[in-house]
């Protein structure tokens, strides 16, 4: 195979209920698509699912537009490969920029599955047709604002619900949703939030006598040690997410005992093929997992159903309907979930329709390479053939 030409759109569009973290407040998402024509017009397409702003990771659009552009698009067009681990071998010597080389790797994994006519849930060795989703929620105003919010999704059938928490919006307010809602699934995730200190290992102590199925990442992604501490002072799992980026740092978890459960991320791990080894070490390991969002748009939820239909994704995943977030979606049909469930597209592919003419005519930002004369120069600085 040979990718002929590739290009990118930068999309924004609107929330349908604002979303804050610890750290931020949203009211809408951008992100980046991309676009992959092989020589007989095969189209492959991946989705570059990095935050606006560098407060969950140090990337962002800005960032990934301008690695994708000046040195991914240069190191794929023209290359001969078979597999996308070969494709992904060609941007192996660019460091970092994870999120950047995940939409590149969707883009490829989904051209493959097409020219082979299988959907891209086989195509990564997926076994179910179906993925229980969850549902995450921001921090609200009030705390009768978020049992609103969660009554909300448990009525649209969801059963597991997840919690932004911060220093200050911790223990009273699970306090609330576990007595208005003692019975549901209910994890926390407190994105780095907490200093290592003795005042929030006691808050996490506090949050542990409330039946959560999981704490996840409570301290900063390098800060193994204060997770392994945690974890001996408490029975709730430890999940790490932003902690987890390669393959070796699941290895120093296991070593350190620095946490149960993995959240794998396809954006944050550089795309499906390091997510998929990342499922195949945890589950070597007896370690479960479930796949985390970044509030992907169709063509990334679709990528993030395919790695969810792996055996060792034994939690729900953030995998709900679009209609939770979007008033439209760019692939059709939308994923939609029923009763908490979401069906694995079975069509070639991502199994889905892109609509790429109306994101064209609203994309803030378009590259193409068949229109970029710069794109062989870039080519020709780094070393590749063209």
């Amino acid at each position: 195979m040979r990718i002929e030409r590739v290009r990118l759109l930068k999309l924004r569009i609107p929330l349908l209920h604002s979303f804050e973290t610890s750290s931020h407040r949203k009211s809408g998402i951008e992100h980046i698509l991309v676009e992959f024509s092989d020589a007989d017009g095969t189209i492959g397409w991946g989705e570059i699912a990095s935050p606006n702003d560098p407060f969950f990771c140090s990337e962002t659009t800005e960032t990934t537009w301008f690695v994708a552009e000046r040195y991914l698009v240069p190191l794929v067009l023209g290359v001969e490969w078979d597999h996308p681990e070969q494709l992904e071998a060609a941007w192996s010597k660019v460091r970092g920029h994870e999120f950047a080389k995940a939409g590149f790797s969707g883009a490829a994994w989904d051209l493959v599955a097409k020219r082979d006519g299988v959907s891209l849930s086989k195509a990564l060795g997926g076994t179910r047709s179906e993925v229980v989703a969850g549902v995450s929620l921001g921090i609200e105003k009030t705390i009768d604002e978020l049992l609103a919010q969660v009554q909300a999704q448990l009525d649209a059938g969801y059963g597991r619900v997840k919690l932004k928490i911060a220093p200050g919006w911790d223990v009273d307010v699970i306090t609330a949703v576990r007595s208005a809602f003692p019975d549901v699934d209910l994890h926390v995730d407190a994105n780095a939030a907490y200093p290592s200190t003795e005042q929030s290992f006691q808050t996490f102590q506090a949050l542990d006598a409330f039946g959560l199925t999981m704490f996840e990442q409570p301290f900063a992604m390098r800060d193994f040690l204060a997770h392994a501490e945690l974890q001996q002072r408490v029975e709730t799992p430890i999940c790490l997410d932003e902690s987890i980026v390669t393959i070796e740092d699941i290895e120093t978890m296991l070593r350190l005992d620095a946490g149960r459960v993995v959240n794998i991320k396809v954006s944050r791990m550089a795309g499906l093929t390091q997510a998929r080894r990342a499922h195949d070490v945890t589950a070597n390991a007896g370690i479960p997992v479930w796949c985390g969002g970044m509030h992907e748009f169709g063509i990334g939820r679709s990528a993030n159903l395919a790695i969810s239909s792996l055996p060792n994704f034994l939690f729900p995943s953030d995998v709900s309907g679009s209609d939770k977030y979007f008033a439209r979606d760019i692939v059709e049909p939308p994923i939609r979930a029923s009763e908490g469930v979401v069906p694995v597209p079975t069509n070639p592919g991502i199994g889905l329709t892109v609509d790429s003419e109306w994101m064209l005519e609203n994309a803030g930002w378009v590259f193409d390479s068949a229109d970029a004369a710069e794109t062989k120069n870039a080519a020709l600085l780094i070393g590749v053939a063209s």
